[in-house]
């Protein structure tokens, strides 16, 4: 018969006996805790889906390439929880950690990343919380992104749960590069040699003239595109 019991370890080897139902406890705890992030995730993405639709069917126009969305693992979770230092309650993880949910919205120029972020900030449910435009300023590598943490309301049972999201909205050259420069860094663990450092930055500098040369004769074909670009 299966023992009701297992061994754990924490860091310092010091042995813990967990019962088989303290495991599901946590388990399930974790899931409930993942879940209202699922919630928010879709919230966002049926917003997404409705300007998708609305620029298609008003402006036979669509801004948006792809659209990616996860909610982190409860591994990827519990790695950041300890890379951080964040003490592993709930209540301390939802306050410490905003990315837990996360969408990437992939434009097809730079002047439709920022027209979707003015115009998802912009709904009454959807309060920003956090801007980073690496647009603007890239970072030191040369990356890329308007990165926007909002919070959306989620209605349970329990009650109203506002969720934090992580919305992050490039074009598709800055996500080519991003993908690529991803890759380089974790196959030299994250010490990425200088000359291909280098490299790298030119290649973001490159991508960013071509989005560029590529907005310029979208605006030239259709006459000044569709409304006004905001920045953040």
């Amino acid at each position: 018969m299966a023992s009701s019991a297992v061994n754990a370890f924490d860091p310092d080897h010091t042995t813990l006996t967990v019962s088989a139902a303290e495991l599901r406890e946590m388990r399930n705890e974790l899931q409930r805790f993942l879940m209202g992030y699922q919630f928010g995730l879709r919230e966002i993405e049926t917003k997404i889906a409705i300007l998708r639709e609305e620029f298609l069917l008003l402006h036979d126009y669509n801004p948006i390439e792809h659209v990616t969305s996860r909610v982190k693992s409860p591994d990827s979770l519990v790695e950041k929880v300890q890379r951080k230092g964040v003490d592993a309650d709930f209540d301390s993880i939802r306050r410490a950690i905003t990315d837990i949910a996360g969408v990437r919205i992939t434009c097809s120029f730079t002047a439709d990343a920022y027209r979707l972020f003015d115009l998802l900030t912009a709904q009454d449910d959807v309060h920003l919380v956090e801007v980073k435009d690496y647009i603007a300023q890239p970072k030191a590598n040369g990356y890329k992104s308007l990165h926007a943490i909002v919070s959306v309301p989620v209605y349970l049972s329990t009650g109203r749960l506002d969720v934090p999201v992580e919305v992050q909205f490039r074009t598709i050259a800055m996500d080519f590069w991003a993908s690529l420069e991803h890759k380089i860094y974790y196959k030299y663990d994250a010490q990425i040699p200088s000359e291909l450092s280098e490299s790298l930055r030119d290649a973001a500098h490159s991508a960013a003239e071509l989005d560029a040369r590529m907005e310029r004769l979208h605006r030239e074909i259709r006459g000044g595109g569709i409304g006004p670009v905001h920045s953040v």
